[in-house]
């Protein structure tokens, strides 16, 4: 039997390809961090979930190869490294240097770049990423205050970070099927070529690549690619189901908290306001006595517990907002003083019985389940493609966790109504 490793760079990543996996029909358990011990698993896919995306990059490297170690252990025999779908990494960037050295340590010389996910309007055609109708560098990702995307040609962007050469694999090969992708890649191979970009501007060409790919022992890419490799892999009829139900949402109390200053989480956190209460967090009053702070937010969450729907605590801010908070307060500072908020405000909520939280952000989310003691959790029933539910496995904690440009605008509210505890 087939075992998948997945090593993904951020929280919600992670859960993002666990969800995906889960709904093909490969049983899932997903870990924050890499465990410290071996583990006794019933799972064809083991997703491990990093802090890497932006960290310097010989710390991305060192994490990632650890969790290729452990995952090894765990008989893992096919190797997934996981990243965002818009491809979040600028020319001096993790992904290459994390590819080349899974690549290194496996033995192996070619990968697949795939980040696409058509289903969230993510799309490679001739070697480019689009978000929706809009190349990656025209559209908001241009100005992530983090990881500006200001090139969407993916094989120039394996070429500046990664030692490495890139060749692409183009839409017109992935109509003829497998066999002509198979084809291609051999001779991309004997060209020397150890990155090949895949288009991929539907699902068909993603089930495409999973049957091309099947064999591969490291593919790289977002979530939309583990559509077809589970399919490929699935051996229990129904078992992405079974996964679902264990994850399925518990608890009354819930929360909302969103961390991310994304285009999409910017309106869902606008249309939710007009539904819930809401309180803005204050960047200037977590730079000190965040204790305090983070007491005063959590009894303001606690009076609104009587309300329809969850309260919400949130730093969303639009672009010209968050340019102002990181001049006045500097982005490094400003950011990691909010994650601090948030970390303990979820373990003071986490104390007084709260046991849903939806959270809006990779980093955000990462933190959350990191005050939470959050280290293993089933995946459950998805609220929108790539954001399930999830459950911890040894503690009644539900958690739904995104990344800033996944959902719709109401994905905060439906996450509450449609998936009762």
């Amino acid at each position: 039997m087939t075992r998948l490793g997945v090593i993904a760079d951020d929280f919600t990543g992670a859960t993002d390809i666990a969800s995906f996996l889960t709904q093909n029909g490969l049983a899932t358990i997903q870990f924050n961090g890499v465990p410290e011990q071996q583990e006794s698993l019933a799972a064809q896919a083991i997703v491990i979930s990093l802090k890497s995306r932006s960290c310097p990059v010989e710390q991305a490297v060192d994490q990632s190869l650890a969790a290729l170690r452990w995952l090894r252990e765990q008989g893992c025999d096919r190797f997934y490294f996981k990243y965002c779908s818009t491809f979040d990494s600028t020319e001096k960037g993790n992904i290459g240097p994390v590819t080349d050295a899974l690549l290194y340590e496996l033995g192996e010389t070619q990968t697949a770049i795939c980040p696409a996910l058509p289903v969230n309007g993510r799309t490679v055609y001739q070697g480019h990423l689009f978000v929706g109708e809009q190349l990656l560098s025209e559209s908001g990702m241009r100005h992530h205050p983090v990881t500006p995307m200001t090139d969407s040609n993916l094989l120039r962007l394996m070429a500046r970070q990664a030692k490495g050469k890139a060749g692409l694999i183009a839409a017109a090969t992935l109509d003829l099927g497998a066999e002509a992708v198979r084809e291609k890649l051999s001779e991309l191979k004997a060209a020397g070529v150890n990155y090949v970009v895949l288009d991929a501007l539907s699902e068909q060409h993603l089930l495409t690549q999973g049957e091309a790919l099947r064999e591969m022992r490291l593919v790289t890419g977002g979530s939309g690619l583990a559509i077809g490799l589970a399919r490929q892999w699935a051996t229990t009829q129904n078992l992405g189901n079974e996964a679902e139900t264990a994850g399925r949402p518990r608890g009354e109390r819930a929360v909302v908290i969103s961390g991310s200053c994304s285009q999409m989480t910017n309106r869902q956190v606008n249309a939710y306001r007009q539904q819930a209460p809401a309180r803005e967090v204050e960047v200037s009053r977590c730079l000190d006595n965040v204790d305090d702070y983070a007491r005063e937010l959590a009894d303001w969450v606690a009076d609104q517990n009587a309300r329809p729907l969850a309260p919400m605590l949130y730093a969303t801010a639009d672009a010209q907002q968050l340019q102002l908070i990181q001049q006045q307060y500097g982005a490094q500072r400003s950011s990691e003083a909010v994650e601090t908020l948030f970390a303990a405000v979820t373990r003071n909520l986490k104390a007084r019985g709260w046991q849903r939280f939806i959270v809006a952000g990779g980093e955000t989310s990462g933190v959350v389940a990191q005050s939470l003691d959050v280290t293993a959790f089933h995946i459950g029933p998805t609220i929108s493609p790539g954001v399930p539910w999830v459950r911890d496995i040894h503690q009644p904690l539900s958690l739904a966790l995104k990344s800033g440009n996944f959902g719709d605008e109401q994905f905060f509210r439906r996450a509450q109504t449609e998936f009762s505890s």
